[in-house]
């Protein structure tokens, strides 16, 4: 079980090229990004399923790219690097990592191991505890037991989301149940208000904010999600 979007993060242009052109002959979209700092100015850094990063790369330094993606994402996240240094396992594993390769490796043993995580990833999804959405208190419970107060416009989006039972929403529908305009008509501030949304998950808890881009999409909410 391969995910279906991967962002390979590595500034090693002929290693990349050949590891997507591989991951893209098994069905999986891969974003190449050389530098860390793009990755996370791109509209959807955290709205892939999957991640391989380096650790020696342009912009931020990788373990710290990891700390990063992991305030924002349980998504799987593979480190291959040739980075040698007695505590770098320790290091990415402390950082949030899922598994560590030493390059030089053999892209089947990529393949290989990326499948390993997505399955225990998926495995850890289906078992976590559901945040809860208190409609008469207006207000989202996290699995931790911290409550998140929310304004009328946070309690409609996340009544989307719980309409969509862990699938994608499209900008179309969230706009549409906000009011807002339709895309092409100048600023609708949609993304404003899933940005403050987030902002106040993560002031209230420190779980990891399930609320995600999908790109090219809208947003989802990966996470058990019940109302009560």
């Amino acid at each position: 079980m391969l995910p279906k979007t991967i962002a390979l993060v590595d500034d090693d242009i002929e290693y990349t090229e050949f590891l997507a052109q591989y991951l893209r002959e098994r069905g999986v979209a891969v974003d190449v990004f050389g530098d860390s700092n793009r990755l996370l100015a791109d509209p959807q850094a955290y709205g892939y399923e999957f991640y391989v990063v380096d650790l020696m790369l342009p912009g931020i330094d990788g373990v710290d790219l990891i700390k990063v993606l992991r305030l924002r994402t349980e998504a799987g996240l593979l480190v291959i690097s040739g980075r040698l240094s007695p505590d770098v396992y320790a290091q990415v594993v402390d950082a949030g990592a899922d598994m560590y390769l030493a390059k030089p490796v053999q892209f089947e043993q990529v393949a290989l191991s990326i499948r390993a995580v997505q399955r225990r990833a998926a495995s850890v999804m289906q078992g976590a505890a559901p945040w809860r959405l208190d409609r008469r208190a207006q207000q989202l419970l996290a699995p931790d037991g911290a409550r998140i107060d929310l304004s009328g416009t946070d309690l409609s989006v996340m009544e989307c989301f719980l309409a969509a039972d862990g699938e994608s929403v499209t900008r179309e529908t969230l706009r549409a149940r906000l009011g807002h305009r339709k895309e092409g008509e100048g600023s609708d501030g949609l993304n404003e208000t899933i940005y403050r949304l987030r902002r106040r998950i993560e002031k209230a808890t420190p779980t990891v904010v399930p609320l995600q881009s999908k790109s090219r999409v809208g947003y989802v909410f990966k996470a058990p999600l019940k109302a009560m």
